[in-house]
């Protein structure tokens, strides 16, 4: 029997197809058998990847990794997409023997219904988004009791952090049911700017975290941004202001591997980003002056947004078993709350078992994964415990909070020990850990 059935893809709607990059971890698996081949961010950021040389290097892609014979061409592409070899695909290799296993766990019709997206849901979240902002910002400019401000101005730091979200759906290509170049590219960078990052310095730094999890050679997130001082002051910098230079020196140095015409574009949506950032800060203070630009603004941008990222980040990869691949996302028990305030992206270790579910029905993903959780051993937690662990009980990055390991042997120096120091000995994935971010 072949391992995706002929109407799987046979009945796809026309420009689905392979991504125009390279595969993603598990999602080219999974997805060709769903019929949902639509990966393809290089369309919606040129220039992200560009196209390989003819002269051998890099890797074809117009045949499906499964072996299942050449991936369906574009209407829109003359030819199967090659594309440029950058990373080891890290993940990619490490999950493929456990394909099965995930495929095996959602019966076929319904990890299709699973993937089906909704540009309309899409669109009514992401003006429910935009709402809250303005509506927060309204109330922000009138409010000066602190009683009442500092919930609201909590509220428009999350939903500025939560603009990544949204962003994160369009570099997945979860928005509309067929390609729409244009609309993916605007509504990219409408995200990005009002969350303050680079469109596609974001698309490519998450992709290649996707290709190489696991990896803390090649996964960006955990290479350049993990902290590498396990002490608990370095650590709450993260929540701080402090966060931006540490973000934005990651980026710029991960930055350095890319081609030159991919800095160009990261420099001029910066520069784009910064404008309107600055413009909104100048509107705030000549309007209504330092109180309300401080409100609507500054606080929740630079006082907020830090938490709320590095509370996202906490459930993302911080407690896993190095050992097993599928084990290398946090399980995060499902609550309507933080459903709200992180738009679904508490639902991490779901998205990385398949990355083109749209982000509104992680939540079932959940549910429906649950058996194969239990059968894997892997417990759900909360944001209490993983904060407590992560500050109180100092627990090292990217390693076993619940069997114990990953607690540092005793005080440690400024510098403390490396993550690998740290890591469960039994399982180094990715070769060597990157110097610490503050090194030059």
């Amino acid at each position: 029997m072949r391992p995706f059935p002929d109407e799987a893809v046979s009945g796809q709607p026309e420009g689905l197809e392979l991504d125009a990059r390279r595969p993603s971890t598990l999602d080219l698996l999974i997805a060709m058998e769903a019929g949902v081949h639509r990966l393809r961010s290089n369309n919606v950021f040129p220039g992200v990847y560009p196209p390989v040389r003819q002269d051998g290097s890099g890797a074809d892609l117009s045949a499906s990794p499964c072996g299942d014979g050449p991936g369906r061409a574009s209407a829109r592409d003359p030819a199967p997409v090659r594309i440029e070899a950058v990373k080891s695909h890290y993940y990619w290799k490490q999950v493929e023997a456990f394909k099965d296993r995930l495929r095996r766990a959602i019966p076929h019709e319904e990890l299709k219904a699973l993937h089906r997206r909704s540009a309309p849901r899409h669109l009514l979240c992401a003006a429910r988004q935009f709402g809250i902002v303005a509506v927060c910002s309204v109330a922000l400019w009138h409010l000066t009791n602190p009683l009442y401000w500092i919930p609201v101005a909590i509220l428009q730091g999350f939903t500025f952090f939560n603009m990544t979200t949204l962003l994160h759906e369009v570099v997945h290509q979860s928005v509309f049911q067929s390609r729409r170049e244009g609309w993916n590219r605007a509504l990219g960078l409408a995200y990005a700017i009002t969350s303050g990052i680079s469109a596609s310095q974001f698309t490519r730094w998450h992709l290649d975290h996707h290709d190489n999890l696991g990896s803390g050679e090649d996964d960006p997130k955990r290479h350049w941004l993990s902290p590498k001082r396990n002490a608990r002051w370095f650590k709450l910098l993260y929540c701080t202001p402090a966060l931006m230079p540490l973000y934005f020196r990651a980026a710029a140095q991960e930055a350095k591997s890319y081609p030159e015409a991919l800095r160009r574009t990261l420099r001029r949506e910066r520069l784009a980003t910064m404008i309107v950032q600055f413009s909104v800060m100048g509107i705030l203070l000549k309007l209504g002056g330092l109180g309300p630009m401080l409100r609507v603004q500054v606080v929740p941008y630079f006082l907020v947004f830090p938490v709320a990222f590095t509370l996202n980040r906490l459930g993302q990869h911080y407690n896993i078993d190095p050992a097993h691949p599928l084990k290398w996302s946090t399980v995060m028990k499902p609550s309507r709350l933080w459903d709200f305030l992180f738009v679904y992206s508490n639902y991490h270790a779901e998205h990385h078992y398949f990355p083109s579910v749209p982000f509104y029905n992680l939540r079932r993903l959940h549910m429906k994964l649950r058996p194969l959780y239990q059968e894997l051993g892997l417990k759900q937690h909360t944001y209490r415990e993983i904060v407590w662990q992560w500050f109180v009980l100092n627990r090292a990055p990217h390693t076993d909070w619940d069997h114990g390991v990953g607690i540092p042997p005793g005080p440690q120096s400024p510098a403390g020990p490396s993550e690998e120091a740290l890591a469960h000995p039994a399982a180094r994935p990715g070769g060597r850990v990157a110097a610490r971010i503050a090194t030059p």
